[in-house]
């Protein structure tokens, strides 16, 4: 690659402008996805169907011939440029890529034992379907676990599989255009004396072909089934192809049907026989009428083709030279605060080896306050420039999940949240959800290029300097002379069970009902359909939930004494709030009782959940959830705070701002968030042991946030019951709005690792925090949101433990 410069090919300019109308004033960067149609290819078949007459193949007239003979050449032209001995190999045309892939799924699901099925993180959508008809499938996620596979049956005597094998992957994903290695075929291959002691070879090249020429000049070095899209590579017609090794043909004496053409004789009265053609495996696989005019079609196309870029290797030094600048172009693209705008999925180097890279350009846009771009807004406004391109999630889940780290459950919550390629929503949880795809080919233009990177340039390049990374996020992790931090963030998954701390270092996320995750389940009264509470049930207190986000999962464990008729002391159930994982698999909504408010929810009907809860309880309940806005339902609750002003409870203020602004709730009682101050429950626990009785932890407050005083506070003091008079709160980089103090019942007088009630702290409380009647400990919160919407915290809001805390007084600019 020293003579990058030699490898592009001018002429494709005026070409464009002579044989591509259609494209004039278009930036064309989707080869993998639009035809194009010459206008010399077009004007070729015209003529070609005007002069002849050709008809259906199957049979014996002169025009059926002629169709015959151009179908037979047109065979024989596509090995030919593959340079594969026809000796050794037939070809098969189907509609397109899949169909072949179907093609070849046939043969192997209807194998008396069936078949295994190994394949690729990489493959596209319809390499990975396959494995809905296999025995045992199994994803390889990593290059290096094939090549481990591969080496473990190399390195010992090889065993023939009980069942016949077939691995699968692309020559190059069609997502970022990485290609794998063509030398797996040969070495994954073992060959039997019948089908079920051998392990055949699928290689998905349209991605690969549409630029690069495969070479088959070695048969054994081959796959057994290479499936193409000719319009990929030509544009025109709409065409498929399976290139079969004749070795591997016997895998299709098993399959079962038969269409017009491929059989010679047909019995269906008394007796249901019939005989398979057996001149070649395209006579006994090509069901029905072939698509003549599509294949005569590919004469001109080849034709065409050559004559107007040259051989599929000039195509490819010229698309590969125009992928190396476009990737150098959107790498050194900044915004004015000197932040990449790009984040691509291929690396620079790769551009330089055609074996590790072909002519794709996948990637993101970040804006300057480090937030992803949307990739419908991006396509929109492509659109509208006259820019083709292609977003979404690109028919590559596997290569999608892996690049954007995005987890199955992660996956299955976002579809649960509405998600859907090409929907307007693909940024959840602060990832996006899909890519910007640019193919490159052979019509593709120096030009087309450098429109497309002053397209970014113009519309996603901030020209303004501002601080972001480090700098915006000085409250991030504690400043050093901040008053204030977060202690500790607690959530509650099942409402009134134990909570779960999350671990220091993790962001965790907020939505308006609140903490991700916070009192989103409950349990329900199997009878009434009252949601269970400590008051009346303490041993909930033992019930302990844990987020598991390895798993994806919500898992809970019963800590206290677990009777013997309970098989595991554990159940979970997938955070992901899809309605498959409810109620049958038609879910029907069900009414629970919360807090005085009937809400729908949906009652998990497993026997197993069931029996676990309830006879931990010693009632009969079930499980049910109630999941966020965006999930199954939306929000039908909402803060039922009674907004007091300060000066009736006991000092001068002013009430809390937006009061009777509805604030969503999931199940929790009253409000989205709960703060507690630990110099609060400090002062607290110093009156209770005053009067002879012990201190309250924290978990008896059931608050989502404790903040404390900074070590590093100049005051050097504690402050208790400070957040009386504050009325925000700046937590890292999150605001919220304090609704009011929390009114205090009995519950807290359960000690949450023992479930044994007590009196205290409410009786203390009651002598020192009861106002107009009211027991008050903590305060009510809700997230605001933040007015930039283009900013990462805003897309994907966050806080954790050690964020510095900054109130804003009543009435103040700052305490």
């Amino acid at each position: 690659m020293a003579h990058t410069a030699n490898m592009y090919n001018p002429q494709v300019e005026a070409i464009r402008e002579r044989e591509f109308p259609m494209l004039r004033d278009t930036i064309y960067l989707d080869h993998a996805g639009t035809a194009l149609y010459p206008k010399s290819l077009i004007e070729r078949f015209a003529s070609d169907m005007v002069c002849n007459l050709y008809g259906n193949p199957h049979s014996a007239s002169v025009p059926s011939q002629r169709s015959t003979n151009r179908i037979d050449d047109a065979r024989l032209r596509l090995l030919q440029l593959f340079h594969a001995n026809p000796d050794d190999f037939d070809v098969v045309f189907v509609a397109n890529a899949t169909a072949g892939i179907k093609l070849v799924l046939e043969a192997f699901r209807d194998q008396p034992q069936g078949f295994s099925y190994l394949y690729h993180v990489d493959s596209h959508t319809s390499l990975v379907g396959i494995r809905e008809c296999a025995q045992q499938h199994h994803c390889f996620a990593s290059d290096s676990e094939v090549d481990e596979w591969i080496q473990g049956r190399s390195t010992k005597t090889p065993q023939a599989p009980a069942i016949p094998e077939l691995f699968a992957y692309p020559a190059q994903s069609n997502m970022n255009g990485r290609r794998l290695p063509l030398e797996w075929c040969s070495r994954a291959r073992l060959t039997g004396q019948i089908p079920n002691e051998a392990t055949f070879t699928l290689l998905d090249a349209a991605a690969f072909v549409s630029t690069t020429p495969l070479d088959f000049r070695i048969a054994d070095h081959a796959p057994d089934f290479t499936v193409l899209s000719l319009y990929k590579i030509f544009g025109f017609p709409d065409l498929g192809a399976v290139i079969i090794r004749k070795a591997a043909g016997h895998i299709f004496r098993h399959r079962r049907y038969f269409g017009g053409g491929t059989v010679d004789m047909v019995l269906c009265l008394k007796e249901q026989w019939h005989a398979r053609k057996n001149d070649s495996l395209h006579d006994q696989l090509e069901d029905g009428t072939l698509p003549m005019h599509n294949i005569m079609a590919l004469h001109a196309a080849m034709d065409v083709h050559h004559e107007l870029f040259g051989p599929l290797e000039r195509v490819s030094r010229h698309a590969m030279f125009l992928a190396k600048v476009l990737h150098e172009g959107l790498s050194s693209l900044r915004h004015a605060n000197q932040s990449r705008v790009c984040h691509l999925y291929s690396p620079p180097k790769s551009y330089e080896n055609p074996s590790a890279q072909g002519p794709i350009v996948a990637f993101n846009i970040r804006n300057s306050h480090g937030a992803w771009i949307s990739n419908f807004e991006i396509e929109r406004l492509a659109s509208i420039k006259n820019i083709q391109l292609r977003t979404g999630g690109l028919c590559n889940p596997g290569g999608i999940a892996s690049n954007l780290c995005l987890s199955p459950w992660e996956m299955k919550d976002n579809f649960s949240a509405g998600q859907r390629c090409g929907g307007e929503d693909d940024i959840f949880g602060g990832k996006p959800t899909g890519m910007i795809r640019v193919s490159l080919g052979a019509c593709s233009t120096k030009s087309d290029v450098e429109s497309f990177l002053g397209f970014i340039q113009e519309f996603f390049v901030d020209e303004l300097s501002f601080s972001v990374g480090p700098a915006s996020s000085t409250y991030r992790h504690g400043p050093k002379n901040g008053a204030f931090l977060v202690e500790s963030l607690t959530i509650y998954p099942i409402k009134s069970c134990a909570g779960w701390k999350v671990p220091p270092g993790q962001e965790w996320e907020i939505r308006k009902e609140g903490l991700v995750w916070d009192r989103e389940w409950c349990l329900v009264h199997q009878g009434s359909g009252v949601a269970l509470s400590q008051k009346r049930y303490p041993k909930m207190a033992l019930i302990r939930p844990m987020i598991d986000l390895e798993r994806g999962c919500l898992r809970v464990r019963y800590c206290g004494e677990i009777p013997l008729s309970i098989k595991s002391p554990e159940v979970s159930v997938p955070l992901s709030a899809d309605p498959s994982y409810f109620v049958g698999e038609l879910p029907k909504s069900t009414s629970a009782k919360v807090c005085g408010d009937t809400v729908p929810a949906q009652r998990y009907s497993s026997n197993k959940i069931s029996e676990f809860f309830s006879k931990v309880l010693g009632v009969d309940c079930q499980l049910a959830r109630f999941p966020a806005a965006g999930g199954m339902s939306a929000s039908v609750r909402h803060s039922k705070v009674h907004l007091q002003g300060i000066s009736q409870i006991g000092s001068p203020g002013t009430p809390a701002a937006n009061i009777g602004v509805p604030r969503p709730i999931l199940l929790s009682n009253e409000s989205p968030i709960l703060v507690i101050s630990r110099s609060s429950l400090n002062r607290l626990n110093e009156q209770i042991k005053a009067s002879g009785g012990k201190a309250a932890e924290a978990e008896v407050f059931r608050a989502n946030v404790v903040i404390a005083e900074s070590l590093n506070s100049a005051c050097g003091r504690e402050k208790p019951y400070a957040e009386d008079e504050w009325q925000f709160v700046k937590i890292g980089e999150q605001l919220f709005e304090l609704l009011g103090r929390c009114r205090r019942c009995q519950m807290i007088c359960i000690d949450q690792q023992t479930a044994v009630k007590d009196e205290e702290p409410f009786v203390t409380l009651a002598k020192t925090r009861r106002f107009n009647g009211k027991v008050f400990f903590g305060q009510h919160a809700c997230h605001v949101r933040l007015g930039d919407s283009r900013s990462r915290q805003a897309q994907y809001a966050t806080v954790m433990v050690g964020d510095a805390v900054r109130p804003v007084c009543r009435g103040a600019e700052g305490c």
